[in-house]
């Protein structure tokens, strides 16, 4: 009998992405959490917001970045291709059920502004999660946000100045960067310090610096 010489096959890309019921599980119990921040934020970003708009029309973007921070959280836990629009999109819908003002465009917003955060985890292929690419990821996530109100709703953004959208975008860029990107890495970070992520990567990585 011989000993076999080939090596045991690494872990293919096809099995680092898929998904785990563990994945799936967390990410929905993620989206209902961040959903009920949103909630909160409801009143409160909205009051914000309100207040910086009237100040200087646009600036009440500075308010947005909270209701980005789903897509940052998913993709930092999860760190699978979906996952950051996903956990988006559970919170928005968990958001809308509840009850706010916005409906439906609450969940279409949602679609957006996930879809904006995955894009820049697509673009570093799920391989880097540092707090520059959370940042990031808060950044698309705001553009998408912005977009998405610039072109949707009873009065989109498009109908308004050109000096109102130029506030508004950076106000919404910085909001992402600062609130959903940096503000969520930094979540992500004391949710591992917990415990509570030991099967995931994010999780594994806390305890090794320790």
């Amino acid at each position: 009998m011989h000993a076999s010489t080939h090596a045991p096959a690494p872990t293919s890309t096809v099995s680092r992405y898929r998904w785990r019921v563990v994945d799936i599980v967390v990410a929905s119990v993620l989206g209902v959490a961040v959903g009920l921040l949103f909630w909160v934020w409801n009143t409160v970003g909205y009051g914000w917001f309100t207040v910086m708009d009237a100040v200087t029309p646009g600036f009440g973007g500075i308010a947005v970045g909270i209701w980005l921070i789903g897509g940052v959280i998913g993709g930092l836990v999860i760190r699978k291709p979906g996952a950051a629009l996903l956990v988006e999109v559970v919170a928005a819908i968990v958001s809308m059920l509840i009850g706010n003002v916005w409906g439906v465009s609450t969940l279409l917003s949602g679609l957006a502004q996930g879809l904006g955060a995955e894009l820049i985890f697509l673009l570093f292929l799920y391989r880097r999660f540092s707090l520059p690419v959370a940042a990031l990821a808060g950044l698309g996530a705001g553009l998408g946000a912005w977009l998405f109100e610039f072109l949707y709703g009873s009065t989109p953004n498009i109908l308004r100045t050109l000096e109102f959208n130029l506030i508004y975008l950076g106000a919404v860029a910085i909001s992402g960067v600062v609130l959903a990107g940096v503000l969520g890495w930094f979540l992500v970070r004391a949710l591992a310090a917990t415990g509570a992520l030991g099967r995931f990567a994010a999780g594994r990585e806390q305890r090794e610096e320790i």
